[in-house]
């Protein structure tokens, strides 16, 4: 059975090919009445308009990339990249926009996906987990492509990008660990060539520096296994510790093991605190204390951000911070 064209649909509505063009793009230069009889046409001949000719004819592709600049494992694995990633598809389900996703870590991977993201492709870009320098986001922004990150990157000025309140609440989360009477405070910071990294050490900082007590600091890149990497070094290399505030939940989850092995009880000999208030915390032994983070509404807010771009609105606010707050539980 053949595929019904255009000029089938206009000979069924009795009007012109162009009417159709006009009523399939959202023109409102067509009358009501030729409206209904086109849409009544190709709803008997089940007619679906060639995407590919549509886009040369309106510029846009309904397609938005979010690029995370991590490898899938990371990916799938960790809690912040799921929930911001729900928010993002939450957002533009109503929009009618398609996402697609794209992982890039390597500098030739980078040039693969810049050459296709200014090549008209999409309508826009969220870039997520970037680190360093990455020239990514200012040459996209030069091609005259929408760009949103997720995070301030550090190295950049961005028009545009969504965040938590990093700082504030790894100085909650420290605080409230000076409040138990802790004296022996360490941290395990995240990567420092991203801003969350940047952030969350600055926090710890903050809430250290008031009291005097001195400053014990391991890194680690958010991930599980560098969190218990991080902790075996600070237990080898400040024994007499009593509390560590992770910069991540799956760094936290990856304390509690190491110290489990070593034979220090949580909370009593050590008091641990994360970050993200991921299902994983909930369901630690014993239970996280972390820092909640509204990943979805920071993926919500993204997409919306970047929706706004495309249209061409200006925008009020190109920079959003969300609040973070501390949720306790037994671990501190």
């Amino acid at each position: 059975m053949n595929r019904p064209t255009l000029e089938a649909v206009a000979a069924r509505a009795g009007v012109g090919r162009g009417t159709v063009s006009r009523v399939i793009n959202g023109s409102p230069n067509v009358s009501q009445r030729a409206r209904d009889a086109v849409q009544a046409a190709i709803q008997e001949l089940g007619y679906v308009p060639n995407r590919a000719a549509r886009t040369l004819v309106t510029r846009r592709t309904d397609t938005v990339a979010l690029v995370v600049s991590e490898s899938e494992g990371r990916l799938f694995d960790e809690p912040y990249f799921a929930g911001t990633i729900r928010g993002i598809g939450s957002a533009l389900s109503e929009t009618g926009l398609q996402l697609l996703l794209a992982m890039a870590r390597t500098p030739e991977e980078h040039a693969r996906l810049q050459h296709y993201l200014t090549g008209q492709h999409v309508d826009g870009v969220l870039l997520l987990s970037l680190h360093g320098d990455d020239p990514l986001p200012g040459r996209l922004e030069a091609m005259g492509v929408p760009t949103v990150l997720g995070g301030r990157p550090v190295g950049l000025a961005p028009y545009s990008y969504v965040d938590m309140d990093n700082r504030a609440g790894a100085r909650q989360a420290v605080k409230h660990l000076l409040s138990l009477g802790r004296t022996r405070i360490a941290a395990i910071a995240g990567s420092q060539d991203m801003g969350v990294g940047v952030d969350r050490l600055a926090g710890y900082r903050d809430a250290l520096l008031p009291s005097g007590l001195p400053e014990l600091v391991a890194f680690g890149d958010f991930s599980e296994e560098s969190g218990e990497v991080a902790m075996a070094e600070l237990l080898a290399t400040h024994p007499g510790l009593d509390a560590v505030f992770a910069a991540s939940d799956p760094m936290a989850l990856g304390a509690l093991r190491v110290l489990k092995s070593a034979g220090r009880a949580v909370p009593d000999d050590v008091a641990v605190i994360g970050f993200d208030d991921s299902k994983a915390a909930l369901h630690a032994d014993p239970p996280l204390t972390t820092v909640h983070q509204p990943t979805e509404a920071m993926g919500r807010q993204m997409a919306l951000l970047l929706v706004a771009r495309i249209h061409g609105e200006e925008l009020r606010q190109p920079v959003v911070i969300l609040d973070t707050h501390l949720v306790r539980r037994a671990s501190a």
